[in-house]
């Protein structure tokens, strides 16, 4: 295979929509609705298959935002005040009330759509925890993407509207907007070129940047979807858009190796999590939270402390956690006790749920508890951080700056946008928009607020393309310089991989899986890994810095045979963009206020006066150049 095969075919549009998962279905959604008011063109392009694409694509067991105010249960400010708690004070409040005014009617959508969502006999939600509402939610995506490939129905023939199975590399820049993006097929040969007035980057977050605990046949097993590999981060980056959060990774405690959720356990079963000898962390460690007071002594504990405190149990050599899923159980079917038909009932009731809330969203738990031969009624089940995650969607932050909505946007972020256009989810670029793991600093979405910041995202997008109704002039010869760069991993191999009886060893070039590894190696013991336990300081971020400058040199002799070592090479591409921006950010950052996520050796104490703040990075790709700032967080009355 070689670049000469390839056939450049260019699509004209108004919105460009980059990618497949929720909260493009929101974008989707929203933006046929307007578009078809104003006779406008929207185009989505996604990696995979849109009915099960993004990090919903295996199913999920709860809808994790369901704020519930129509109701009663919760006002928009209680969710604020959540969200603010959890980031340990660093979150943009404008963002998370914007979206929490509007995830309610996406759940409802859902509903309408035909998700099943568990009900009690009054016919209320049921609800794992104050947040959240558990659902059978197998086919959750399947649903979803059906009604947003009902919507652009609407529009034309879906086949001219939704490109499949295309992986989009880099943003098509003009004059300093966005004029769309660039890639190719993952199943033809072609170099694919859109463009558009505006265009929204949603194509996730990222995961493989760190080495994984899974290894050997393991290799690629992990909480967050492995494709996933930072191309929103990196589409913004490179096109200039300002970051924000970026050293805000998440670190998940879920059930070892096979990452399974451990929400339903915690709030729906009431189960314990101990140590080896019996001991609860929580309870044990309660007083080490003084230190990151206001937020370690208010409620709910912030998920980074509740890491930190099992990650202390572990290094004092308490290990393994164990969750105590055989005393919930018990706990629960207690109150039965004195019916014996009805306790057999309950247990095997309660048996069912343990393993559907694994059958519905993470499928390779049940198969290794089968494998392993655990009951989970008979015995615990160990349990473990997992390695760094970048998203902006759960309970980490990392994403684009954007701006907010008009109404609640605060002045001193509303001025940023006044000279290109106050647009919601408009980054920094103009023509450029975010939302789910885009986003940043807007934490605690999960899938629903996803999808309704897509919704907000395709809204806004909408009204920039009505003020700014003119197609992008772009040059042939800038096309011809991205097919050139985006294809020359195909050139690289047919030139020198010959030479060599073994395509994977080659003086001339290496593959993508080799470069993951030295990527992924020195990110896990310099950055604060899974090795490191999640530590870190200022010489290792130095020598990380070091390496990680000879690998992007190395990244020119990266090469590929055939179109899927194609996609491989430029998502390791993205996921080393999105590395040096974390690791820029760590350096910066000089205190440890996630220290359950990560933990600055050098600066151990969390500085209230000095970094309740956000740090803020602009890339300079024409120049190379990082731009490093700290940006006020300004809260919401509430």
């Amino acid at each position: 295979m070689k670049p000469s095969d390839f056939q450049t075919v260019v699509v004209d549009t108004d919105l460009l929509i980059c990618g497949g998962g929720m909260s493009a279905c929101g974008a989707a959604f929203e933006a046929a609705y307007w578009a078809k008011k104003n006779n406008l063109k929207v185009t989505v392009v996604d990696k995979a298959a849109m009915d099960r694409s993004g990090a919903v694509a295996m199913g999920l067991s709860a809808i994790n935002e369901y704020v519930g105010y129509a109701e009663g249960d919760n006002t928009l400010a209680d969710y604020v005040k959540y969200v603010r708690q959890d980031l340990m004070g660093v979150s943009r409040e404008d963002l998370v009330y914007d979206i929490a005014r509007h995830v309610d009617s996406s759940v409802h959508l859902f509903e309408k759509w035909g998700l099943p969502i568990w009900k009690d006999a009054n016919g209320k939600y049921v609800h794992e925890g104050r947040w959240q509402v558990m659902i059978n939610g197998e086919s959750y995506k399947v649903l979803v993407a059906e009604a947003a490939k009902n919507a652009l129905k609407e529009l034309g023939p879906l086949d001219e509207i939704l490109y499949e199975r295309i992986f989009i590399v880099d943003p098509l820049m003009v004059d300093g907007k966005c004029a769309g993006a660039v890639g190719f097929s993952v199943r033809e040969n072609k170099f694919y070129v859109f463009k558009a007035k505006a265009t929204i980057a949603l194509m996730g977050g990222a995961v493989h940047v760190f080495r994984p605990r899974s290894v050997g046949e393991g290799l690629g097993r992990a909480w967050y979807p492995p494709w996933n590999s930072g191309s929103s981060a990196y589409f913004t980056i490179m096109a200039g858009a300002e970051m924000t959060c970026q050293e805000v990774r998440f670190i998940p405690v879920r059930f070892k190796d096979g990452y399974g959720p451990v929400g339903a356990w915690f709030l729906l079963f009431k189960s314990r999590a101990t140590n080896a000898m019996g001991q609860e962390y929580m309870v044990e460690r309660k007083g080490e939270l003084q230190e990151y007071a206001p937020y370690g002594l208010a409620k709910p504990i912030p998920a980074n402390l509740r890491n930190w405190l099992l990650l202390e149990d572990v290094a004092a050599g308490k290990g393994p956690i164990y969750m105590r899923t055989e005393e919930a159980i018990a706990n629960i079917a207690a109150a039965y006790k004195d019916d014996p038909k009805a306790f057999k009932k309950k247990m095997k009731e309660l048996e069912n749920e343990a393993w559907e809330d694994f059958l519905d969203m993470t499928i390779a738990q049940a198969l290794l508890w089968a494998g392993s031969n655990i009951q989970p009624e008979e015995k615990p089940s160990e349990i473990a951080a997992a390695e760094p995650y970048f998203i902006g969607s759960h309970s980490g932050a990392s994403g684009a700056w954007v701006c907010g909505p008009e109404d609640v946007m605060p002045a001193e972020y509303k001025k940023q946008w006044e000279a290109i256009g106050v647009y919601n989810h408009m980054t920094t670029i103009p023509g450029l928009f975010t939302a789910g793991d885009g986003a940043g600093a807007s934490s605690h979405k999960f899938s629903s607020g996803s999808h309704a910041e897509g919704r907000i995202a395709g809204k806004g997008a909408i009204a920039y393309i009505m003020d700014h109704n003119t197609a992008p002039k772009v040059d042939d010869a800038q096309i011809k310089a991205l097919r050139d760069k985006i294809l020359a991993p195909l050139a690289l191999f047919e030139q020198f991989g010959a030479i060599s009886s073994d395509p994977d060893i080659n003086p001339n070039f290496m593959k993508p899986k080799m470069y993951m590894f030295r990527l992924q190696k020195m990110m896990d013991e310099y950055v604060g890994g899974v090795t490191a336990n999640f530590s870190t300081n200022k010489s290792s971020l130095d020598c990380a810095l070091g390496l990680l400058t000879m690998l992007k040199e190395d990244s020119a002799k990266l090469a590929a045979q055939d179109l899927h070592e194609l996609m491989r090479v430029w998502e390791n591409v993205h996921r080393t963009c999105i590395a040096e921006s974390h690791l820029r950010h760590v350096m910066f950052r000089e205190e440890s206020r996630w220290p359950g996520y990560y933990f600055r050796a050098d600066f151990p104490k969390m500085d209230e006066v000095n970094w309740k703040c956000f740090v803020n990075s602009v890339y300079d790709a024409k120049a190379n150049k990082w731009t490093m700032k700290k940006v006020p967080i300004v809260n919401l009355p509430v």
